[in-house]
């Protein structure tokens, strides 16, 4: 495969997973975006695309909800002129960590991106839920195991039409429409079309021989799991709870962090998000030209 040296780009496709996770391998970041099932998965709503750039790797991405951005290069070769070659081909760097911002950003326009925030969580409290603060939490789930006879299953690809049924249902129940759902279907059929393939792990609850809740995300960093798809039928008060508890109990408890990912911005999704008490947060920023 001819690999694209900047000016030139290359859209982002299966058949880049090598050369993208060479670079991760090798450069990793805490940010959820820097993975290639993150970068896959939205490449079609994000117009993703590579270069290769003083030898680091330079992905660019144009979704039509914001201006067009590189993602933080990855390589040790020449970073910052790197970043002002970046910036003087895009707007800006987004998706930015503070780590990296702090490095090779000093001369450029940093703001914090709060909606791009991932939360990170102990796997530990996830999967135990111990003390006060889990309370509600606690409850909910003992209230749908007393009103519902249910199973966790691992997931497998006899599962997955299940989990295409589910999530069809819901996004029915969320209105069908407005560019995150639309954006987020694309992503989601795209994860579990490809489940084998990109080392995706995860787990189900059924009720009535019914998927009615599913949980998807792989390793990340190698004391991180990252979560990328979490659903569940909202009509069974305590599945959401339940399946975020069991899919990290018995998928991920050999993990010390959970990062599952951002908000976006979301009023009830941050709610949620903090109402699992965060270990800390990967803060991310935009860089624009000075």
């Amino acid at each position: 495969m001819n690999v694209p040296g900047f000016p030139l780009f290359k859209i982002i496709d299966f058949e880049d997973r090598e050369i993208i996770e060479d670079y991760i391998r090798r450069y990793p970041s805490e940010a959820c975006e820097v993975n290639f099932t993150n970068i896959f998965i939205w490449r079609k709503f994000e117009h993703s695309k590579y270069t290769i750039l003083n030898g680091n790797l330079c992905i660019l991405c144009e979704p039509p909800t914001e201006p067009a951005y590189f993602l933080p290069p990855l390589g040790e070769e020449d970073l910052l002129q790197t970043v002002r070659t970046a910036l003087a081909f895009a707007p800006r760097l987004s998706r930015v960590t503070e780590k990296f911002a702090g490095t090779f950003c000093g001369e450029f326009r940093c703001e914090p991106d709060p909606d791009n925030f991932d939360y990170v969580y102990l796997a530990e409290d996830l999967a135990q839920l111990k003390g006060k603060k889990y309370d509600g939490k606690r409850n909910r789930i003992r209230k749908f195991e007393r009103s519902y006879l249910h199973r966790y299953v691992q997931l497998t690809p006899e599962h997955l039409d299940g989990c295409r049924r589910l999530f069809e249902e819901w996004c029915v129940e969320k209105g069908n429409s407005g560019w995150v759902i639309h954006a987020e279907k694309e992503a989601i059929w795209e994860a579990l079309d490809r489940f084998q393939v990109l080392g995706l792990r995860g787990g189900a609850v059924e009720i009535d021989g019914k998927i009615e809740a599913f949980s998807i995300g792989e390793k990340f960093l190698e004391d991180t799991a990252v979560v990328h798809i979490e659903i569940a039928n909202p009509k069974f008060v305590g599945l959401a709870q339940l399946i975020n508890q069991e899919s990290v109990r018995r998928e991920w408890a050999s993990f010390r962090f959970i990062n599952r990912e951002q908000d976006v911005g979301i009023p009830g999704l941050r709610r949620a998000k903090q109402s699992y008490h965060p270990h800390h947060l990967v803060k991310k920023f935009n860089v624009w030209k000075a």
